[in-house]
């Protein structure tokens, strides 16, 4: 895509929410399927030690920033990115898209409960949403190959993948071009917030950055080397490449 950002080790493309769901309609349209991610530090920190991960993503042809830390890192190494395109807020956008254009969507992904759930929470809001199908994310890999063939028999326009990085990456990537659906979207913890197993931020501590901060407090023990350790990492990986840059 013209003027992507390349940092970090990584791509970002610098689109607003507008611009990514007119992005997106055109990959619909083309019918070509297309893996879609967006990042955050986290995210950039699992891909400085993990060449696989960092391949795929690199390769995606829709990158956006999903993280506050994306655009500050951006900024303090001379770009600019016009605003976030969180995995959540997009997935939520093209929902309604989908209604409005007749997209058919298939949800794969968290507890059995909450993928119901999500199909029913969308189903009461959006009557004509066309739900070609749904899964829970638990399985052993040999059970891949099955769920991959009931996504292209379903034949959706988009498939909502919600387990966690980097098995989703790796997950999408493998089963694509086997798929064939044109748009395919990790939404890490997407259904559990919608669904109401997780607290979502407030959007003041959105829009300040604080959404990490929101989350560690929820799940300190299990959270704690994802933000406090992995947030110095990700500001020492922005010192390093600025000072780099410097001396270029």
């Amino acid at each position: 895509m013209e003027n992507r950002i390349k940092l970090l080790g990584t791509y970002v493309d610098p689109l607003t929410m507008e611009e990514t769901i007119s992005e997106v309609k055109r990959i619909i349209r083309n019918k070509k399927p297309v893996q879609h991610v967006v990042i955050n530090a986290s995210k950039v920190n699992l891909m400085q030690h993990d060449k696989k991960l960092r391949d795929i993503i690199n390769s995606c042809p829709l990158i956006n920033a999903d993280g506050q830390s994306i655009l500050w890192a951006a900024k303090k190494l001379g770009y600019s990115i016009p605003e976030r395109v969180t995995g959540i807020d997009l997935f939520q956008q093209l929902i309604e898209v989908s209604v409005k254009e007749g997209y058919s969507v298939y949800f794969f992904g968290a507890k059995e409960e909450t993928v119901k759930k999500i199909v029913s929470i969308y189903k009461n809001e959006y009557p004509k949403l066309k739900i070609v199908g749904y899964r829970n994310g638990y399985f052993n890999k040999e059970d891949s190959k099955t769920i991959a063939e009931d996504i292209k028999n379903s034949k959706a326009d988009i498939l909502f993948v919600a387990f966690s990085s980097p098995k989703k990456e790796y997950w999408i990537n493998e089963y694509l071009d086997f798929m064939g659906v044109p748009f395919c979207m990790g939404v890490g913890g997407s259904f559990d917030v919608i669904s109401g197993v997780t607290k979502r931020a407030p959007k003041w501590m959105q829009n300040c950055g604080l959404e990490w901060f929101y989350r560690f407090v929820q799940e300190p023990h299990r959270m704690w080397k994802r933000y406090i350790l992995g947030n110095f990492s990700f500001i020492n990986l922005v010192i390093k490449e600025n000072k780099v840059r410097k001396r270029k």
